[in-house]
């Protein structure tokens, strides 16, 4: 067989060719603005060789501090392309970790959106790489800025040759990206993806059984392009000629539900979050919804709630899925199987609501106490994981040693495996509930509640005890219509038919909102901060 190396640029080069006319919709902060794949091929290549011009050499870090659009998607091809890395930033950080990753990653130059200006501004005196910034704005004019030296994104482009030739002597082993874990404790860690991962990573989306995307979607990744890479669609998108609809910055619920009706949105990816704005919005307003084949759900466990109105009353399909930034991030995605699909209503949305099988070309092993669990739905341990887009190590990271050993991932996730090979996420190791020797799953209390019409959201933690080690309380946030009318004793009865007396928390919390990490998951560490004082001032 021919020993051709699989790039990024190639990605680009096939929608370039094939698909000229497509279009890629993207939204800032002027508007909606639609360009050609031909048109951001042009602009790719341009970009590519303004890099060159800038002194960006093969193997430099290419930073990027931007939302999902046009330019952020031109930068994901034309920094790998000309042989550099890309390194998507995550604009919701601290100052102190935005500052390690940056520093940590060694970024040479930094592309910034204009409203974006103040958080890098801010920071810019701690960055000991960077040696240039590129501002990116619809405006004619360069915003004042104490950033120097400073260019502008379109003039580069201006400047730059739209016959500039993407690298073709790439070992596919070399590295095309880079994302940083968001920390809830300790700083970051920092993945390095290869051009060889990230294209194979983008075949598995289009597998029937996984994404199916194709080129007749209109795919609209609503998870940020800097939390792992948008899931790789853009990448996927791209190459399979699908169009994209980028949301741009500050997007609302009602602003997606807009853009799925007037854009005729099929294909569609977020965070349990975003799916509970939505479905929020839907509840509220009059939206046609009916283009929608598919919403992806992955992040962290979605309420089974939730997927059911989806799905029932909405008659929307809802995938869910799991990975992570060390798995690029596709690993498993939650479909029926063909003889699955005559189940009965509440069978289904069983399967629907666990992270579900395997993507073909990884492996997987789910270890407990007494080695690998029973495939029986019950015994769990920990999801290990292998295969030719799973990182082998952390950028540079003494923490390595505790998640990669003897060639697998330790993902921390604790999973159960049913009969059928089906995935369930119990819990993270670090969240489990211990209390008298048994362990209780605060994602199952989760999804309880949130199965409560009342309840908008749910985020149980453990809560040391004198007795029994540690006890579930629930953080619940109320939907609007319910506030003042539905109490704790309701929910707990709600739940009550569905767990053993001592699995029910002590306590349930109603609060305004839940604090959440940069990319939109509940932030346990804070929680518990916050109960500590809350369970102090009860007794």
């Amino acid at each position: 067989m021919m020993n051709v190396p699989m790039t990024i640029g190639s990605l680009l080069e096939r929608a370039e060719k094939f698909f000229p006319k497509k279009v890629v919709v993207s939204r800032t902060l002027s508007g909606i603005h639609r360009f050609t794949y031909k048109e951001i091929g042009e602009r790719t290549r341009k970009l590519a060789s303004a890099l060159e011009k800038l002194g960006i050499k093969k193997g430099d870090r290419v930073g990027t501090f931007a939302w999902n659009h046009h330019r952020h998607l031109e930068i994901y091809f034309a920094a790998p392309g000309m042989g550099a890395v890309l390194h998507t930033i995550n604009i919701r950080l601290s100052p102190e970790h935005l500052s390690y990753i940056i520093n940590h990653a060694e970024d040479k130059i930094l592309f910034v959106d204009e409203d974006l200006l103040p958080l890098i501004e801010r920071n810019q005196d701690k960055f000991k790489t960077v040696e240039a910034y590129v501002i990116m704005t619809d405006s004619q004019e360069l915003p004042e800025t104490t950033l120097a030296p400073v260019y502008s994104y379109e003039e580069l482009l201006r400047e730059g040759d739209p016959g500039f030739g993407f690298l073709k002597d790439i070992d596919e082993n070399e590295p095309a990206g880079m994302c940083f874990t968001s920390a809830t404790t300790g700083n970051p860690k920092g993945v390095v993806y290869s051009h060889r991962g990230i294209v194979l990573h983008s075949f598995s989306f289009g597998l029937a059984d996984t994404a199916a995307l194709s080129e007749t979607d209109i795919c609209m990744p609503v998870v940020p392009m800097f939390h792992v890479n948008a899931w790789g669609l853009p990448f996927a998108a791209t190459w399979f000629g699908s169009t994209q609809v980028l949301p741009g910055p500050m997007f609302t619920p009602n602003l997606l539900a807009e853009l799925i009706e007037q854009e005729k949105v099929t294909f569609t990816a977020g965070v349990p979050t975003i799916w509970l704005g939505l479905l929020n919005e839907l509840e509220k307003g009059s939206y046609d919804t009916s283009s929608l084949r598919a919403i992806v759900c992955g992040g962290s466990a979605a309420p089974r709630g939730m997927i059911k109105a989806f799905e029932t009353k909405y008659k929307i399909p809802f995938h869910h899925a799991y990975g992570m930034t060390e798995t690029t991030p596709l690993a498993t995605v939650s479909r029926l199987k063909s003889y699955q699909l005559g189940l009965d209503e509440d069978e289904i949305l069983d399967i629907r609501s666990k992270q579900g099988l395997l993507v073909p070309g990884l492996e997987m092993k789910v270890v407990g106490g007494n080695g690998e669990v029973k495939w029986d739905g019950k015994e769990a341990g920990e999801l290990l994981l292998r295969g030719p887009w799973i990182a082998d190590e952390y950028y540079r990271d003494e923490r390595s040693a505790e998640a990669f050993r003897d060639g697998w991932l330790y993902t921390g996730d604790v999973a159960t495996v049913d009969e059928e090979g089906t995935i369930k996420l119990v819990d993270r190791t670090k969240d489990l509930i211990k209390s008298g020797g048994e362990w209780i799953s605060s994602v199952d209390l989760e999804n309880a509640l949130m199965a409560h019409e009342a309840v908008f959201e749910a985020s149980v933690v453990a809560v040391p005890h004198p007795e029994w080690q540690e006890r579930p309380v629930a953080c619940v946030v109320l939907k609007e219509a319910f506030r003042g009318k539905v109490g704790k004793q309701e929910l707990l009865e709600f739940i009550t038919p569905q767990f053993a007396k001592w699995w029910l928390p002590d306590d349930i919390v109603f609060m305004e909102e839940i604090p959440k990490t940069s990319v939109g998951k509940f932030l346990k560490r804070a929680l518990r901060e916050q109960l500590k004082d809350h369970l102090t001032q009860k007794s």
